[in-house]
């Protein structure tokens, strides 16, 4: 039977969802002709439930946003249902145990064999975690393309936290699932991206105009804290 709120049972153990905290992204599909959703094993245990034993619907997905969110998430659902537009929401879930997390879901065309578009696909980035200096340490010596192509990942962090207001950490990790997804090495994907954008002349005129006030003016806000140390 299809779920259509959000239920208490199938819910992993603590030691399941202290195990899964590593996992910030989770990917996503939703067809809109018969408003099915597809999660990841990631997706559904960020939401509090063991991979497979929950269908996901809109109901039950709106039923885990934040009260003062929900509203907003339902109708960026509902445009990009009625127009097919890529979209981006940044707001909160509680999962099945109650706990809050701040997300990004990031959501793009899903187009089917002729080229129209479906439904849409993306991925959720749970803003609320935090890599741990093992995991760091892991990817430096698994990802050894990191340190030889600093210069061009840094670059592609910067656009990713610019465009999606998340932080540094967050911005490295959308880049290392990228390319595990795509099998793609990492410094490739960031040349890529960073070669892509230097085509497309700049940002959105009402952007650089903001982007003109601040650089004009930024001499005017307060200094950053001083580091004690």
């Amino acid at each position: 039977m299809t779920e259509t709120v959000a239920p208490t049972n199938g819910q992993p153990s603590s030691d399941q969802i202290a195990a899964s905290s590593s996992y910030l992204i989770g990917s996503f599909r939703f067809w809109f002709a018969d408003q099915r959703w597809e999660w990841s094993d990631q997706v559904a245990q960020l939401h509090g439930y063991e991979p497979g034993t929950v269908t996901p619907t809109t109901e039950l997905l709106l039923a885990h946003k934040h009260p003062d969110d929900r509203d907003t998430v339902a109708e960026t659902l509902a445009v990009a249902v009625r127009h097919g537009d890529p979209f981006c929401s940044r707001h909160r879930i509680i999962d099945t145990a109650g706990t809050m997390h701040h997300v990004l879901v990031v959501g793009d065309r899903l187009h089917d064999d002729t080229g129209a578009t479906v439904g849409t696909i993306g991925y959720y980035i749970d803003l609320t975690g935090r890599l741990d200096q093992n995991h760091r340490e892991a990817l430096d010596t698994t990802l050894p393309e990191v340190v030889e192509a600093r210069a061009v990942i840094e670059q592609a962090k910067g656009v990713l936290m610019f465009v999606y207001g998340i932080n540094e950490e967050q911005a490295f990790r959308v880049l290392q699932w990228r390319s595990q997804e795509t099998n793609t090495k990492l410094r490739t994907l960031a040349t890529k991206l960073i070669a892509v954008i230097n085509g497309f002349d700049g940002a959105p005129v009402k952007v650089r105009a903001q982007f003109d006030h601040l650089l004009l003016t930024v001499h005017e806000q307060p200094d950053p804290p001083t580091d004690p140390a």
